[in-house]
């Protein structure tokens, strides 16, 4: 049972002072870094202030810090009630806050400030995620059958590798697959039919880890932390290392994408813009997202065990049977298949920070208390702890395939993932991912593909980066062809 949020009329909980400190200049951000890096971790760098401060709402220093960050001083909310002030755009400013508190160089993206780094109060902000959502509108017909041909390709690669080694690396196959996907959904074409090739994708690969690598460890036992920590975590890498490979892929792209580039000009965007928008939103947001969406899928599905496997295949078996093939009828249909998207999104989201600027003096609400936020400072979400907050989700830290469906599927409203509630969606004037429903239908998508080829399998999992490791150690394939 949800409990009651308090509304921004709700005076019934006590205001209090937002508890914590920023420490000493200099040597508190310094400090923080090192916790969240090195000595803590993600995850329980945030859990141990929330039990210090007896708050899930509380100031910090949010990584990198200082150099690679203009101002590295959040209010942090961890708690599922206060999480959705970061979506009210009359409220809060997004303004170049889109990777954190810092903001990588545009010369990755041509100069631009590409639509990602605009608060929608940008008049241009409008006409790209128009643009956007345009495109993705017209790809509705085409996800499916492009999909299940991408899967096939990767299902053969994974059992190649499987044969000859005895395991099989998910990532470089999944990452691999997604490239050349998004290349036939927005190019028309295979990335395999290109001059650059299949295996392009680790040009974005490179362009990726440049941008981000402030948030990145490496994790690697031979290069110390201190090393590790000035490499990435002090000044920005230069952009014209990787400029090379991203243009081989922009030129490829703007040959087969020469359409959409054309739709851009009569809404008003120069070429040269739309392209470099358009390299971002596909390279940034939708290869970038999906280098964490399906190992994350099949991480958590995998653990899950043969009964969830059962259960999932013939819930999708059935539906394909009943609807004479796989449509999206057929998957609609699929509410365990469905729950468990939703679930692995809730418990892994691809995004896992949002951050705004407060507009006006605010005045906030957790579960237990309210707190005033002022004008211009820096808001931090950290989403796998708000999402998992025990106060809306029994096991909160466990995966739960089912937990949406049936009366459970009133809890997808707080699946923050998209930068929005997972009950509303995308439009041109607000910052939810404009590829939503188009994340969770192709997440949806692997489940189905995957549980009409194969009855089980086994992973081992790790974490490199920011993305979940998954490495099939078994594959059962299906008795029948379905």
């Amino acid at each position: 049972m949800s409990p009651s949020i308090s509304s921004a009329s709700d005076h019934s909980l006590p205001l209090k002072e937002i508890p914590g400190n920023y420490g000493l200049p200099f040597f508190g951000p310094i400090k923080d870094r090192l916790d969240y890096y090195y000595n803590q971790g993600q995850e329980e760098f945030f859990s141990v202030r929330i039990k210090k401060y007896n708050s899930t709402v509380y100031r910090v220093n949010a990584p990198p810090g200082p150099f690679n960050a203009k101002d590295s001083r959040v209010i942090v909310l961890l708690d599922a009630v206060s999480f959705p002030i970061l979506f009210d755009n009359s409220k809060v400013d997004k303004t170049n806050l889109t990777a954190g508190t810092f903001m990588p160089s545009t010369h990755f993206t041509g100069g631009y400030r590409v639509c990602a780094f605009l608060d929608p109060s940008e008049p241009k902000h409008a006409i790209l995620k128009s643009f956007f959502l345009s495109i993705l509108h017209r790809l509705h017909n085409k996800l499916i059958p492009v999909f299940r041909s991408s899967a096939t390709q990767l299902f053969d690669d994974l059992e190649a590798e499987l044969s000859d080694n005895g395991e099989a690396s998910f990532n470089p196959i999944s990452d691999k697959m997604s490239y050349d996907l998004l290349f036939r959904l927005f190019g028309n074409k295979s990335s395999y039919d290109t001059s650059v090739g299949g295996d392009a994708n680790t040009n974005f690969d490179k362009w990726l880890f440049f941008q981000l690598a402030p948030l990145f460890t490496l994790g690697l036992k031979y290069l110390p932390n201190c090393v590790e920590d000035l490499l990435l975590h002090t000044f920005p890498l230069p952009s014209f290392i990787v400029k090379s490979g991203y243009e081989k892929i922009r030129r490829e792209f703007d040959q087969a994408a020469a359409a959409l580039l054309d739709e851009a000009e009569r809404l008003g965007l120069s070429r040269d813009e739309a392209s470099h928008n358009l390299m971002f939103f596909t390279g940034f947001n939708a290869y970038g997202g999906m280098k964490i969406l399906f190992p994350a899928l099949l991480k958590y599905v995998g653990l899950g065990g043969e009964e969830l496997h059962r259960r999932l295949a013939e819930e999708i078996r059935a539906g394909v049977k009943e609807e004479g093939g796989v449509t999206v009828a057929a998957v609609e249909k699929m509410r365990l298949v469905k729950s468990a998207v939703w679930e692995a999104l809730r418990m892994e989201p691809p995004v896992q920070f949002q951050y705004a600027k407060a507009r006006e003096d605010l005045t906030i609400r957790s579960h237990d208390a309210a707190f005033v936020i002022k004008k211009g400072e820096t808001i931090c979400g950290f989403q796998p702890l708000a999402t998992k907050d025990p106060k809306i989700f029994s096991k909160s830290s466990e995966f739960v395939a089912d937990r949406f469906v049936g009366e459970g599927e009133e809890l997808i409203k707080y699946v923050y993932w998209s930068n929005e509630r997972e009950t509303d969606d995308p439009t041109a004037e607000n910052k939810q991912c404009p590829a939503k429903d188009m994340v969770v239908l192709l997440s949806r998508m692997m489940l189905v593909e995957f549980f009409l080829r194969y009855d089980t399998f086994t992973v081992q999992v790790g974490k490199f980066l920011l993305a979940p490791t998954v490495t099939f150690k078994s594959l059962t394939k299906a008795h029948l062809n379905y």
